[in-house]
């Protein structure tokens, strides 16, 4: 494994994938910030620039997005066992946590409280969304050019019933497009 701050091995990824496997409730969106707390500022593993990317990568690629950003970083900084070591990381607990759910929902899932409970962590989920999508937004929306893709993103992403790869992949040509405009102007 590269030197990196705070690395530690193969053990280290799973381990540190792990934690964040037990912390992330509501799926790959609300993962953001812990990624963003471990692998850049604690560990790091990897550059916003990179986490950022790998996140749109693990976006767009079939899978669970958390699954694919944790393999992404694990191969980065272990190769081919890093990416294994920190997808296992990463899946265990949600694993472990599922099959005892499985096993207790039937009989909880009508009480009060566990719906109260449910709900909760939804709003909570969201306030986590929110804030991870307001740091992206502040390093990704930069210029004219960036703000005029994020428009029509947006535009298209509540209006049009599109899979989020059009997105991505029409963003990238935009960004491709503009920038060649612009250095044609200049």
């Amino acid at each position: 494994m590269e030197s990196k701050k705070g690395s530690g091995g193969l053990w280290s990824l799973f381990w540190t994938f792990a934690k964040m496997g037990v912390m992330t409730f509501g799926g790959g969106m609300a993962m953001l910030p812990i990624l963003q707390r471990e692998v850049v500022d604690n560990k790091g593993w990897a550059t916003e620039e990179e986490l950022t990317d790998y996140y749109a990568i693990g976006q767009c690629t079939p899978g669970i997005i958390a699954v694919n950003t944790a393999t992404f970083i694990g191969q980065k900084c272990g190769g081919m066992m890093g990416g294994i070591m920190a997808t296992l990381g990463v899946v265990f607990p949600s694993v472990v946590i599922i099959s005892i759910l499985a096993g207790l929902i039937s009989n909880f899932a009508d009480l009060a409280w566990v719906k109260n409970a449910f709900a909760g962590i939804q709003v909570c989920v969201c306030v986590l969304i929110f804030n991870a999508v307001m740091k992206l937004l502040k390093k990704s929306v930069v210029d004219k050019r960036t703000a005029v893709i994020f428009l029509l993103v947006l535009a298209g992403g509540l209006f049009l019933k599109l899979s989020p790869v059009w997105f991505v992949i029409a963003a990238a040509l935009a960004g491709i497009l503009l920038k060649n405009l612009e250095a044609k102007q200049a």
